[in-house]
């Protein structure tokens, strides 16, 4: 007996992305990836935080499955939340070189501590 049942992708860091359909206006592109984990480096316990990132494309956008697959490698990595909030933002503005980008992680309580982490990238003026 064979199983038909798809196999998900594995997760991965590659952010693929697309032609921006507009790039002459300004507009924004908002994303609420409410389902955000990695682990915590001290205990290896799970982290789990809301990513809210905010961006007006310049040239490129972001591909949404891949961005799912993005935050799924962070799954079964350590992270003290500065880091990894810095690194999304890294990764992001890398990829897809944006006019404006705003990456916003909210991690749930722990230890009485609920902790956000707002980073921000300007592009220079062209």
């Amino acid at each position: 007996m064979s199983n038909d049942t798809p196999k998900a992708p594995p997760p991965n860091h590659l952010l693929e992305t697309f032609v921006n359909p507009k790039p002459d206006r300004d507009y924004a592109i908002r994303f609420d990836c409410p389902e955000f984990t990695c682990l915590c480096p001290k205990t290896g316990q799970p982290d789990f935080a809301v990513i809210h990132v905010d961006y007006v494309p310049d040239r490129l956008c972001v591909e949404l499955k891949s961005w799912k697959l993005y935050l799924w490698s962070y799954r079964s990595l350590g992270a003290f939340h500065e880091a990894v909030t810095n690194k999304i933002l890294d990764d992001l503005v890398a990829a897809i070189a944006p006019r404006r980008m705003r990456v916003e992680a909210v991690f749930n309580v722990r230890g009485g501590i609920t902790t956000t982490v707002i980073c921000e990238h300007l592009a220079p003026p062209r």
